[in-house]
């Protein structure tokens, strides 16, 4: 049974919700042999085309020596590729490789699954797998906690609408 005071608190639940979320993301990622950092410049190669590192880095907030870290992982995996950039030698082009996309897909796919549903669904799970008091959205439209205990739940989602 959840600590009443704080299970009341928009705060308490937001931060459930999102540790369950990093963890579902972390066992997709995780599956492929990757990590966030990875996806992150995958799909930012896959959104905005080719890219020099420092417009990675301030696409997807990553640190500029994490990307050539991250970069360097994808560059030898054979998901990216990065290449002098023409029209000025000082700076890279990375670019997503036909195979990066095929893992982009699948790290997409496989965090739905690991999630077992959509969000939308996920916030529909009944609070009751998850010991929280049955409560619904109210008429003013506010999420519940019992809403949100849904996503915060190991159990992730019974059921897809």
């Amino acid at each position: 049974m959840p600590l009443e005071r704080v299970a009341e608190r928009p705060t308490w639940l937001l931060s459930r919700a999102s540790l369950r979320a990093q963890e579902l993301l972390a066992e997709a990622f995780a599956a492929e042999g990757l990590r966030g950092y990875h996806f992150r410049l995958l799909a930012a190669l896959d959104q905005y085309g080719s890219s020099s590192q420092a417009d990675l880095g301030r696409n997807t907030g990553i640190d500029r020596s994490d990307v050539v870290a991250a970069l360097n992982d994808l560059v030898h995996d054979g998901l990216a590729r990065r290449a002098p950039d023409p029209g000025d030698g000082r700076r890279n082009v990375v670019t997503i490789t036909k195979r990066g996309l095929t893992v982009l897909a699948r790290l997409d796919a496989s965090a739905r699954r690991r999630a077992g549903c959509t969000p939308r669904a996920a916030l529909d799970q009944r609070a009751s797998d998850v010991g929280a008091p049955p409560r619904e959205v109210g008429a003013t439209g506010r999420v519940s906690r019992t809403r949100w205990y849904c996503l915060g739940s190991q159990r992730g989602c019974s059921s897809a609408r």
